[in-house]
């Protein structure tokens, strides 16, 4: 009898499993660099757990939103929480009680094995900044938060024009960080969790605290997406404990209340 019963049990589950997976759907999802990392190590974990399938294309949340207001769709919108409200405000996205799930600050890394030059306080990075022989960051012309953050920094520092001559940006939707392992800058600054994903760099630290600039990143279902089921379920999962230690490991602090059961 427990034996048959053990049998009907296993059979009910591997049938609830099937039926699961028979409405498994394949997520467009437009993400920032921002969580690259975090969200590339969760996605074989998201898609073993849903059956659901991740279709991702990176770059900044302001690539991201230009792209979306030129016509392109995604099924779930993963951005700095000040992208996904406008395209909120556009009716391009929603964002539910649960839309921000984590947050960064900005840090320094030079090339493994470097001297780590002192930015304990703003005047200790400012001669840092001053005594680099070059430097890299986003360009902000391209619209990234840190990029367009630290370029108005400069200036409220007053070096602003001392640092143009030496600096190299990276590419569009580019880390910053690659250009000190391939020798074109001798520091590097940007989001801690992307600066931190590149290997061949130390981290320094992160920027003092009265200079540094807190990111917040929230994920939304496209307006008119036919995944919503699907991509609240991704979203939900960026809140289950499983997630939030990846966060962590990858240089981001957890943000809202855990969702899953």
């Amino acid at each position: 009898m427990t034996r048959a019963f053990g049998r009907s049990a296993a059979i009910a589950a591997f049938i609830v499993a099937q039926a699961a997976f028979a409405n498994a759907a394949e997520i467009k999802v437009f993400s920032t660099i921002g969580v690259q990392a975090a969200l590339e190590e969760l996605t074989p974990k998201f898609e073993k757990a849903s059956g659901h399938k991740l279709a991702i294309t990176w770059a900044t949340a302001a690539v991201l939103v230009k792209r979306v207001q030129g016509g392109e769709t995604a099924d779930l919108m993963v951005l700095t929480k000040q992208s996904l409200d406008a395209l909120v405000k556009e009716n391009k996205a929603t964002a539910g009680s649960d839309a921000v799930f984590a947050s960064s600050g900005m840090a320094m890394v030079v090339k493994r094995g470097a001297p780590k030059p002192d930015i304990s306080t703003a005047e200790a990075f400012k001669q840092t900044l001053l005594k680099a022989k070059t430097i890299s960051y986003s360009n902000p012309e391209h619209g990234g938060a840190s990029g367009v953050y630290l370029a108005k920094l400069l200036e409220r520092m007053g070096i602003a024009d001392q640092m143009k001559a030496k600096t190299h940006y990276p590419p569009p939707s580019g880390n910053a960080a690659n250009l000190v392992v391939s020798g074109e800058a001798e520091l590097a600054v940007q989001q801690e969790p992307e600066v931190m994903a590149v290997s061949g760099v130390d981290m320094v630290g992160p920027l003092p605290a009265d200079l540094n600039n807190i990111t917040t990143y929230a994920a939304g279902p496209s307006a008119d997406t036919k995944q919503a089921d699907a991509a609240n379920a991704l979203i939900k999962f960026l809140h289950t404990p499983e997630a939030q230690a990846v966060f962590k490991a990858r240089g981001l602090k957890p943000e809202g209340a855990a969702k899953a059961s």
